[in-house]
C-alpha cells in the first residue's frame, strides 16, 4: 500500500506514477493493456509526465487503483519568509462553483 505521496513537480509525478504501477504489480504491458494504449505510450508518461493530461492522469492513476486528493499546504510547509496571503483572496465553495475552467 502506498503511503501518502505530495508532488511538486512534474520529474516527482514521473517517479510517482512509476512506482504506483510497480507497487500494483504491473509491467508497462500490463498498465497499457488496461488503458487500452501501448507500451511504449506509458513508457513515454513516466519519462515525460509534463506532456500528460489530466484525463490521463485520472486514467493513470484508475488503473493504479489511486485517487488524487488536493488540499491546502501545511502551515509547516510556508516558508518564513513567504508573506501571508491578503485578506479575502482564500475562494469560498461557493465563488469556485462559480469559476469557468
Amino acid at each position: 500500500m502506498m503511503s501518502r505521496v505530495v508532488i511538486s513537480s512534474s520529474e516527482q509525478l514521473g517517479q510517482v506514477l512509476q512506482g504506483a504501477r510497480k507497487i500494483a504489480g504491473l509491467s508497462q504491458a500490463d498498465a497499457a493493456a488496461r488503458l487500452a494504449t501501448s507500451q511504449s505510450r506509458i513508457s513515454h508518461l513516466e519519462l515525460n509526465p509534463e506532456t500528460i493530461s489530466v484525463a490521463q492522469l485520472l486514467a493513470l492513476l484508475a488503473a493504479y487503483d489511486l485517487d488524487l486528493f488536493v488540499e491546502p499546504r501545511a502551515l509547516d510547509d510556508k516558508p518564513d519568509d513567504k508573506p501571508d496571503p491578503k485578506p479575502g483572496t482564500t475562494l469560498s465553495d461557493a465563488e469556485i462553483d462559480r469559476l469557468e475552467w
